[in-house]
This record gives C-alpha cells, structure tokens and sequence, in this order.
C-alpha cells in the first residue's frame, strides 16, 4: 500500500502543472459571463435554503429548534455531492481533445472537478457557520470533527465520479438518468422533513443504505445536536467512501484503454 502511494504521489506530481491548470480552467468556464463570479457559489445555495425554508417552515418546522441550520446542513451536503458527480460524470469526455493528444492518467481530469466543488463547498461552509452563529449554535471542539464527513464524502464524490464518468463515456443516456436519480435522492435525504418517531425503526434503519443522508445527519449530528456519532457510524461512513473509490478504480483500470476509443 505504501508503494501504491508513493507511486500515485509521484506520478502526480509529474501532471502537477496540467492539474492546476485544469483547475483554473474549470472556475472560468463555470463562471464565464456571469457579472458576480465566484459570488454565485454562496448566493445559489443560500437562494436555495430561502426558497426552502419559505415553503417548508410551516408545515415541517414550526416546533423544530434550528430548523435554518437543519434545511442548511442537508442542502450543503446534497449541493457538494451533486456539483462534484456531476461535473465528474462529464470529465471523461469533455476532455476528450486532450486524452487523444497527450497520454496523461485519466483520473486527472476528474479530481480536478473535484477541487473545483470543494473549494465552492469551502466557500458556503463559512456561510454556513456565519448561520450557525445567528441560529445561536454553540461553537467547541467538536467542531472539529466535521472535517471526518467533508473527507469521506470527498473521497466518495471521487468513487462515484470514476463510475459515472466510465459509464457515460459508453452511455450518453446517462446523462439524463442521473438527474432523475438525483431528483429521488434529494427527497430521500431527509433534507426538509426529520427521519424520527414518525418513522418505525426498520424505516430509520432504512435511511443509513443512503449514503449522502449519512453525511448529512453526521453534520447535524454534530452542529445541532452537539454529539459525536459512533464508532459504528464513522466506519459506515468509511464504508461506504473506499467501496465507491474501489469501484470506481477498477472501472478506470479495467477500461482505462477502451476509453480512448469510445472518446
């Protein structure tokens, strides 16, 4: 494992250049003619969390505490998973003119799609602690321990990313079957409503085969609840991050030679 590192590390550090530069170049065209740029990556979320807490506040969250912090804490997540695979899922081939010309890792092109959502994730998340504070949300230091989900959902976004990304290279259809599938997944988040009694245990238990919805109960678990999930938690969450990144690298590896003629 530790060769395999080292050789991934090394192997990046020589496409280092070529990274930075696919970066760049996906925060331009993100934002190309737009008049407020990078701004957009805090206003969209935070028109989205308005729109969402004048519809549902009065028939989900009228005896909730923290409920703007609660509909925040699921629309940052589900807004960082749906930025980072669907930009992914297109990283193959809208870089299709470069994978022809230079022999460069493929994978590349989708981490750099990757750092793109994550800096924007970044960005909304001091938003996000500037709403915490108004929410009158205790600060301390298990705090902290939101670094964990915003790891593994990283190292998730990546896995599934690697998956789409194959997939769509082979069906263009994919396209539009993962923005059905996202639409079913933000209401089986538990974005607006709250997964509790209402619900039996089975039901509850249910949830957790959601892997986004286990990041976003991790945070509100952390920021309104102000507890620190099991250890039991922690490793379904690390579950379900190295099983995507497993598939998505055998695929990659598998097909990593088919891509370039189906490009």
């Amino acid at each position: 494992m530790k060769k395999l590192i080292t050789k991934w590390i090394n192997r990046f550090q020589k496409y280092k250049f070529l990274f930075s530069e696919l970066v760049k170049r996906d925060f331009k065209q993100k934002y190309k003619r737009t008049s407020l740029g990078m701004v957009w990556s805090v206003i969209s979320p935070l028109l989205t969390l308005f729109v969402m807490k004048i519809v549902f506040t009065e028939f989900f969250g009228r005896d909730y505490p923290h409920y703007t912090t609660y509909l925040f804490s699921g629309t940052l997540v589900m807004a960082f998973y749906k930025e980072a695979t669907k930009n992914g899922m297109s990283s193959l081939v809208s870089n299709r003119k470069i994978i022809d010309k230079i022999n460069v890792p493929k994978y590349i092109f989708l981490l750099s799609k990757n750092v793109s959502a994550l800096v924007n994730f970044l960005i909304t998340l001091i938003v996000y602690f500037l709403f915490c504070i108004l929410d009158k949300i205790s600060f301390g230091p298990h705090m902290l321990m939101l670094l964990y989900p915003i790891i593994m959902l990283t190292i998730m976004n990546i896995g599934i990313g690697m998956i789409l990304s194959a997939l769509f290279v082979f069906f263009q259809d994919m396209k539009y079957l993962y923005d059905v599938f996202l639409t079913l997944l933000t209401y089986l988040s538990a974005i607006f409503y709250r997964v509790d009694d209402r619900f039996s245990e089975s039901v509850q238990n249910l949830f957790l085969l959601n892997p986004v919805y286990v990041n976003i109960k991790y945070f509100r678990t952390i920021v309104i609840d102000r507890m620190i999930p099991s250890a039991s938690y922690h490793l379904l969450m690390a579950f379900y991050a190295f099983f995507f990144l497993a598939i998505g690298s055998f695929m990659y590896k598998k097909y990593n030679k088919e891509f370039i003629y189906y490009l």
